[in-house]
């Protein structure tokens, strides 16, 4: 196995494969007007193995399409849709986030937990925008400065990992000037980061080295996802996950 497919087997068994929570979900939908005699049509892309797709069926009325590009993270999730009997509800799709099969303003709302950063915000923003209807709803969540100033090791970090890091203001005034206006914004708790997600991928590390015993690059990934952990454990008082939420006004 490579290393993508070893971070794939890593993560495929756990219920999140980022921060997030069933609070920060309905937080987020709450900030979208839900009329009760409309089905919405919502597509949750980069969906992982779908915690908050559940969260979403669970919560509002929608139809929802969830799509990922990894088999093995829809496989689980379609063993959780059956498992809550919800095949009427949510269909999954594998594909590229980035290459959408969606016809043009045919979606209600577009959500994404953790995911836009593989297209980057502003591309992510403007791409999604056209399978929107017209007043219809991006809901992202984008790591995010939450502090005006930071220690030059964690701002030199994110600078390299994922140089569109910004504070909230920055990724709100590229979602006004492509069309949007905001409707909601707040940034997860540590609570999301730490119970939601990092302990849980911790537990679940001896399984996966006892799968791939004798593998230098398992090990290094363990070692990654470790340093990953300590790094927000001790700088998580500057930077987040901020959930956006902006309704297509163009």
């Amino acid at each position: 196995m490579n290393e993508l497919e070893l971070i794939v087997d890593l993560h495929k068994d756990n219920e999140r494969q980022g921060p997030g929570s069933v609070q920060d979900t309905c937080k987020a939908l709450s900030f979208i007007p839900n009329s009760s005699d409309k089905i919405l049509e919502i597509a949750d892309l980069g969906c992982g193995t779908g915690a908050q797709t559940l969260d979403l069926a669970n919560n509002s009325n929608a139809k929802i399409t969830a799509v990922d590009i990894f088999p093995e993270f829809l496989n689980r999730l379609n063993e959780h849709i059956s498992d809550a009997g919800l095949d009427d509800r949510i269909v999954t799709k594998c594909e590229d986030i980035n290459d959408l099969s969606f016809e043009p303003e045919s979606l209600d709302i577009i959500w994404s937990e953790g995911a836009i950063y593989n297209l980057g915000f502003e591309k992510g923003v403007k791409y999604w925008k056209k399978f929107l209807r017209p007043g219809g709803y991006i809901a992202v969540s984008e790591i995010t400065w939450i502090t005006a100033e930071r220690p030059v090791k964690i701002e030199d970090f994110w600078k390299t990992e994922y140089p569109e890091i910004d504070r909230a203001s920055g990724k709100i005034q590229i979602l006004e000037e492509n069309g949007y206006s905001l409707a909601g914004y707040f940034y997860l708790n540590k609570n999301s980061w730490l119970e939601k997600y990092y302990y849980p991928l911790e537990a679940s590390i001896e399984g996966f080295l006892k799968r791939h015993p004798q593998k230098e690059l398992a090990d290094k990934i363990v070692k990654d996802c470790k340093a990953e952990q300590k790094l927000y454990e001790t700088y998580s008082d500057y930077f987040s996950y901020g959930f956006y939420v902006a309704k297509k006004e163009v």
